[in-house]
């Protein structure tokens, strides 16, 4: 690991597992002080603890009150140079029968949350001495159909949108919009729609043919958070071994 983070501070919604934590967990080896944001603000059992420099924050980022009251407490603190949208939800189920409800929620959280999120951050992204950043987790599912989760593929759609319309309204307010699109990794979510039938298929269809090590969506999202990276914005990168550009 390099210090190219360090003196930086920023923000990782999702921190206490899965994409979230192997984020967190990389970021703060490259310096970075990271203010995890998840329901529980804490890391899930098993999962060994995280360095001392990512700070736990409790919180559900459905909850627009809660969110701007932790934005201005981090804030409050230094500078807030960084934030990293990770938290999203899915579930599995054929579009005609999709409750409206659910489908409601994984909007909430994975458009409308990470919308805000943004919007608070904004005043003081736009001050860091190190360009601001924001990178937002979208999917392979934002480029291609997936069955049974229609509306997670819609929510990442829109995850494209956010990026690339905040990418040229806040070119010149010295912030950095851009995504990363992961390919299949270990998490939570991901075991939820995966069978040993589903597993087959995906792992044919990858031309490396093996799923991903989290650390490698760190390495890339500390890449985008360093000054490598200030001249790169409204871009979606894919870590994905291939997928996306596997032909028939």
């Amino acid at each position: 690991m390099s210090d190219q983070l360090t003196g930086r501070r920023g923000i990782v919604t999702g921190g206490s597992s899965g994409i979230g934590y192997a984020v967190c967990n990389h970021l703060a080896k490259e310096g970075a002080t990271v203010y995890a944001i998840s329901r529980t603000g804490t890391v899930k059992e098993g999962l060994a603890p995280l360095p001392e420099n990512v700070i736990h924050v409790q919180g559900d980022v459905t909850d627009h009150g809660r969110m701007r009251e932790v934005i201005e407490e981090i804030a409050a603190g230094g500078p807030i140079d960084f934030l990293v949208n990770d938290a999203g939800i899915t579930k599995k189920c054929r579009a005609e029968d999709f409750p409206i409800e659910d489908f409601e929620h994984i909007m909430d959280v994975n458009v409308t949350a990470i919308f805000h999120l943004c919007q608070l951050c904004y005043p003081y992204l736009k001050e860091s001495a190190h360009k601001g950043r924001i990178v937002n987790i979208s999917s392979m599912a934002a480029h291609l159909g997936f069955s049974l989760v229609t509306p997670y593929c819609i929510s990442k759609s829109a995850v494209l949108g956010i990026t690339r319309g905040l990418a040229i309204e806040w070119a010149n307010d010295n912030i950095c919009v851009n995504s990363v699109a992961p390919g299949w990794f270990p998490s939570e979510m991901s075991k939820q729609v995966m069978t040993p039938e589903r597993k087959a298929a995906i792992l044919a269809r990858m031309p490396v043919h093996e799923f991903g090590d989290p650390d490698d969506l760190g390495a890339m999202i500390a890449f985008l958070l360093s000054d490598g990276a200030s001249y790169i914005t409204g871009q979606d990168f894919a870590v994905d071994g291939g997928a996306l550009a596997y032909g028939f």
